[in-house]
């Protein structure tokens, strides 16, 4: 039997309203038979995130404190679960047994996974499930990378196609058997190891919201969710800005071809976004989504000659280098370059650039502008269709929002334009509104 992967979010294990949902989620689909949840996230808005409270905890026991205040939340949110649901999972002497670890010198790592091993135990007890602890099945490497090991080992755990497995995500343990985690979200890795783990056809991920949205909804008012986007162009969106799916969450299931479905749990009929490594060459829109960041800073120069002096555009980003600034963006074109730049990685580092620039490669004009905005088009359909440039660009002159940057990669699966931050949300908005008419040679499935 294919079997499907389910991660449920803190939004989805808030309280135990939402494990009765989980429930219902799994009795309609006998193909979901393993469960990856995260830590009880907030009830409301006033409430602190139990992490928060984790690590808390950890620096006040570093620091000798009592840990009354936050840990007796902590407890108050895992009993009050324990309860409403009306299962004797231990949670009490559990926590009592915890507290006295974070006392006698648990590692931050180790007290941080327990919000998703405490969550998992009650997951495991209330589904009637085999609890699989990742301490004895995620592996990492000395890099900090998984050790593919783990598919292995994890597999065989969970191989029995006829049982519900529940793994709490967020954390491994590293090559001396310390309980390591994960960055911040980490629970999405989890998910998609224990997916690949499996070999299953599926993975979902189940959060608050009905899959992704083609623009911030912060700027354009009930933008088109995303019915299906590739591997490719979420990453491209993420690299911008856009609030989807994090690279490492993908990786593990991308290289072994795994779609992954984001799905609301709390409005489960709805079909949510399909996230796989290849689309029909034509698609219901040219483009998956219209992202973007603020606060950038592009170096400009100039040179007479510059095309014929061997190893320019080398010495020009071999002084951002040395200064220790990534680059973004580097368009140029016979006798000119711009480097783009994160503001906040510049900092108080622009007057020592521009010097350097000067003195090494001498340049006849030299110029820096502060307050870009990037902005980016991103779309596998894009390379099917004539005149996307011009749309984009005749969108954007009838805004009356000036461009300052247009680069396109050899891929042609974005284009990203520069504009000033005062334009960026009129940008966004012309860019969605000019691109949302759907294909009319688009067939659906």
């Amino acid at each position: 039997m294919a079997r499907i992967v389910c991660k449920f979010g803190g939004s989805s294990v808030a309280d135990h309203t939402q494990f009765l949902k989980i429930k219902k989620i799994l009795q309609g689909n006998s193909k979901r038979t393993v469960v990856v949840p995260s830590a009880p996230g907030k009830r409301h808005g006033g409430e602190a995130k139990l992490t928060d409270l984790l690590y808390l905890c950890h620096d006040m026991a570093q620091k000798k404190l009592s840990l009354d205040g936050p840990f007796t939340l902590i407890r108050d949110r895992y009993l009050d679960i324990e309860t409403q649901l009306n299962l004797n999972a231990g949670m009490a002497a559990t926590l009592d047994t915890f507290r006295i670890e974070i006392e006698n010198g648990a590692t931050r790592d180790f007290v941080a996974s327990r919000g998703e091993y405490l969550c998992g135990v009650l997951m495991a007890a209330f589904l009637g499930a085999e609890f699989v602890d990742p301490k004895d099945t995620v592996f990492f490497d000395k890099t900090g990378r998984i050790d593919p090991k783990t598919y292995d080992v994890l597999g065989a755990r969970m191989a029995d196609e006829t049982k519900l497995y529940v793994m709490p995500g967020f954390y491994g343990v590293d090559v001396k058997g310390q309980i390591k985690t994960f960055s911040r979200g980490g629970s999405d890795i989890s998910g998609a190891i224990a997916a690949r783990a499996v070999k299953c056809e599926v993975y979902e991920n189940w959060t608050d919201v009905s899959g992704l949205l083609m623009a911030d909804p912060r700027i354009v008012e009930n933008p088109h969710p995303l019915d299906e986007v590739s591997y490719r162009e979420i990453r491209e969106l993420s690299y911008m800005g856009a609030s989807v799916f994090h690279d490492e969450a993908i990786a593990p299931v991308r290289e072994v071809g795994i779609p992954i479905n984001i799905r609301n749990t709390n409005r489960p009929e709805d079909p949510g976004t399909r996230i796989v490594a290849h689309l029909p060459e034509v698609t219901k829109y040219d483009i998956a989504g219209v992202a973007g960041k603020k606060n950038f800073s592009m170096f400009s120069l100039e040179k007479n000659m510059m095309n014929k002096e061997v190893g320019f555009a080398r010495k020009v980003l071999g002084v951002f280098e040395g200064r220790g600034v990534s680059i973004e963006h580097c368009p140029s074109s016979i006798d000119s370059i711009s480097v783009v730049v994160s503001s906040e990685e510049i900092g108080d580092k622009t007057e020592a650039i521009l010097e350097d620039i000067r003195r090494i490669l001498e340049p006849d004009t030299l110029d820096v502008q502060h307050d870009i905005s990037l902005l980016a088009v991103v779309g596998e359909g894009m390379t099917h269709q004539i005149g996307i440039a011009a749309k984009v660009f005749t969108a954007l002159r009838d805004a009356e929002v000036n461009v300052r940057i247009i680069d396109q990669g050899a891929s042609e699966l974005n284009i990203i334009i520069g504009v000033d931050n005062k334009d960026y949300a009129k940008a966004i908005r012309a860019l969605y509104s000019v691109m949302m008419t759907p294909n009319p040679a688009y067939r659906p499935a």
